[in-house]
This record gives C-alpha cells, sequence and structure tokens, in this order.
C-alpha cells in the first residue's frame, strides 16, 4: 500500500491537501460538479456494508493521490437532511417559528459542523502524532492523515447516528419521550447502538494505522454505562428534546 517515489515526488503529494482545500470550498455551491450518486452510493453502504465504502477510499487513493473526498457533496446532502430532519422535530414539537429557526441553525453548527471540526482536528492529531505505522526505510513515503480526511471519517460515521438518532427517533419519538421504564430502555438501546456504530465507522480508518482498536474503547464505556442508565430511570430522548423542546414535553 505505500508506494516507494524520490523525495520530490513525497513533498508534492504531501503539500497537495493544502492546495485542494480551497478548492473543495468553491465546489460546495457547484452543484454541477457533485456526484449526488456516488453519495447517496456511499451514504447507502454506510449504514448497510461500511467496509465497501471504506474499500472505495483506498481506491480515490490510488487514483487521486489523496484519502480524502474532493467533493463536498458528501457534506452539503448530510446539512440538507439534518436541516430537513430538524424542521421536522420542530413542527412537532415546537409552536414558535424564530424558536424554529435557531433550532435549526444551532443543530446544523453545533452538532455537525462545529462538533466535526473539533472531532477531526482530535483524531488528525492523535493518528499523526501516536497511530501511524513506522515507515521501515527511507525510500517509501510517508503516510500521514489529511485534515480533510479526519473530517471525512467524521461524516461518514455521522450518517449512520444520524438515521438513528434524528430519522428513526423521530418517528419512536412519541413513545421514546414517554414516561416509565419501557420508554427508558428503548431510548437507551438506540442510542447505545448509535454511538457503538458510530465509533465502530472511526475504526475502520486508514490501512497505514496501527492500533486503532483504540477508536472502539469508548464502545466498551458506553456498553458500561447503558445498564447504570437504564437502571437509574435516566432517558436520554426526554433529556436531549427538553434541551429544545422543553415547554412542550
Amino acid at each position: 500500500m505505500s508506494p516507494t517515489v524520490s523525495k520530490t515526488r513525497s513533498s508534492i503529494s504531501i503539500s497537495r491537501p493544502n492546495a485542494m482545500f480551497p478548492q473543495y470550498l468553491r465546489r460546495i455551491v457547484k452543484w454541477q460538479q457533485m456526484d449526488i450518486e456516488y453519495t447517496f452510493w456511499q451514504m447507502l453502504h454506510l449504514c448497510t456494508a461500511p467496509k465497501i465504502a471504506y474499500q472505495h477510499t483506498k481506491y480515490h487513493k490510488q487514483t487521486k493521490n489523496q484519502w480524502a473526498r474532493d467533493d463536498p457533496a458528501f457534506v452539503v446532502i448530510c446539512s440538507l437532511l439534518l436541516a430537513l430532519a430538524t424542521v421536522a422535530y420542530c413542527a412537532a414539537y415546537d409552536h414558535s417559528a424564530a424558536h424554529a429557526v435557531s433550532v435549526v441553525i444551532s443543530v446544523l453548527l453545533f452538532h455537525f459542523l462545529l462538533a466535526g471540526i473539533l472531532l477531526a482536528t482530535c483524531c488528525w492529531f492523535l493518528t499523526n502524532a501516536y497511530l501511524r505505522e513506522e515507515a521501515p526505510n527511507t525510500c517509501v513515503v510517508e503516510q500521514r492523515v489529511e485534515w480533510l480526511y479526519a473530517f471525512d471519517v467524521h461524516c461518514n460515521s455521522f450518517f449512520p447516528m444520524f438515521v438513528m438518532l434524528y430519522v428513526i427517533h423521530y418517528f419512536l419519538s412519541p413513545l421514546l419521550v414517554a414516561h416509565g421504564f419501557i420508554p427508558a430502555l428503548l431510548s437507551n438501546l438506540l442510542f447505545m447502538v448509535a454511538a457503538s456504530y458510530h465509533h465502530y465507522l472511526n475504526f475502520l480508518v486508514l490501512p497505514f494505522l496501527e492500533r486503532t482498536t483504540f477508536f472502539l474503547y469508548p464502545i466498551g464505556i458506553v456498553i458500561i454505562l447503558s445498564p447504570i442508565l437504564i437502571l437509574s430511570g435516566f432517558n436520554p430522548s426526554r433529556y436531549f428534546m427538553n434541551i429544545y423542546f422543553s415547554r412542550t414535553l
């Protein structure tokens, strides 16, 4: 997987992602340059067969010499779907248009973008500092995780969690936000599966990283905490819904 090239070629490939980022931002407003069909294919396989989706990342590296997507379609479509789901929640549980607008903006900014930037930066630093395989000799290109790819990993992991905690949760919310043991049990199970799958997708990152089981450790914490939360009567659905729609619950 690690090609042998000259130092000149290596320096060019390392600096390339920095030059690619402004182009990535410009393409956000150009729908005709986005591969919408492939984006939905990725989203489907991230929910059903994530290893196949990440296998295509290797093909992307082989053809374009970068791990990160150069197409912002995934971010744009995910943001639109998140906004639509939030509007649906506001239509069902909110009675103020002004408050609904603030909820949509806060969910997009904090739940997706700012949280993604923070998580991507932390994972980018940790993987490059501690999880990269040491190059066996000086003739091998030093592989590094691109920051934009770390953000791609966040987006990939976020989408199945979005499906479970925004879409499926929406249809089950009349049951999940009710009082009682069964709603608390089902709510905790849904959040446990969503969080565990999110961390599992982080585990399927890159072939040149080692000790990637580090990304699976939070799953153990989630599994341990879930029975404690269930027995204590904590209902995450009621908790998070009360943050935004406290007057209607």
